[in-house]
């Protein structure tokens, strides 16, 4: 059974949408089940000032998403770099077994978004 707060972030998705250049924009895909995690981070600095995510997939993929949103924006690239598949999955009060790859798939595309950054 779905949490209560991954049904809210499925529901109401934050930050949905993607930003202009500067921004940095990436693509993450989960091969396995055909996720689509598109994320979009503008800096100032080192830090996330702007974020903005698009996801087709599960409802966990969305909800995850959304939550990865709401865990970037403010952080130093430093804090994002220690993010893993836990954090995502606390902030959405767990995920099921089956679905843990929605984890997977926020932190596959931030990385891509921080080798990008540089």
């Amino acid at each position: 059974m779905a949490s209560e707060r991954l049904l809210d972030h499925f529901r109401h998705p934050r930050n949905v949408g993607e930003l202009s250049p500067p921004a940095i924009t990436v693509e993450a895909v989960n091969p396995a089940c055909g996720d689509i995690l598109r994320l979009s981070a503008d800096f100032a600095a080192d830090r996330v000032i702007a974020v903005a995510y698009k996801a087709r997939g599960c409802p966990a993929s969305i909800a995850a998403g959304s939550a990865l949103t709401e865990m970037m924006l403010g952080k130093a690239i430093p804090e994002l770099r220690l993010l893993r598949n836990e954090a995502i999955e606390a902030a959405v009060d767990g995920l099921e077994p089956a679905s843990k790859h929605a984890a997977q798939l926020c932190i596959d595309g931030l990385n891509q978004l921080l080798t990008k950054r540089g």
